[in-house]
């Protein structure tokens, strides 16, 4: 990915900072929750979302037993190793071994850049889109990574 598209991709996912955390939705700075802010950016960078989200429920993940936001990620982004994530790549989180993937944030700040903590934005239930750290509880949990298709190519 290129410095530039990384770069887009984060500035469009700090612009949602803020943005108080709501089921279902994806506005910047009305409301969204965690794959609300991952539509958003996409929006914000390409217009028209690749698909339409059905309605879920809070419990979605507990109440199916199908990889439902991985296959999505799949589906429209591409999959890079956890080894090689970068600033700008959308991270799918399982929230306890076992369970189906159920969280997404945008990593903003990358494992090897200048030593510092790597760092990721996110809707964070009950509250709002915050920029946090990806200390150990959240990179143990990554179930896969992914990166936005290139904006060159529109």
């Amino acid at each position: 990915m290129s410095a530039l598209h990384q770069d887009a991709v984060v500035a469009a996912a700090r612009g949602w900072i803020g943005t108080p955390y709501r089921h279902q939705a994806s506005l910047s700075g009305v409301g969204c929750d965690c794959l609300g802010l991952v539509r958003g950016v996409w929006r914000d960078l390409f217009g028209e979302e690749p698909e339409t989200v059905p309605a879920y429920s809070a419990n979605w993940a507990e109440t199916r037993a199908r990889e439902t936001l991985l296959g999505a990620a799949q589906r429209n982004f591409t999959h890079v190793p956890k080894s090689r994530m970068e600033p700008g790549d959308v991270l799918v989180f399982r929230m306890q071994r076992g369970a189906v993937a159920k969280h997404c944030g945008i990593l903003s700040h990358g494992l090897s850049q200048s030593g510092q903590q790597p760092r990721f934005i996110h809707a964070y239930e009950g509250q709002q889109v915050v920029e946090a750290a990806l200390i150990p509880f959240w990179q143990r949990r990554i179930a896969g990574a992914f990166r936005f298709p290139d904006l060159s190519k529109d």
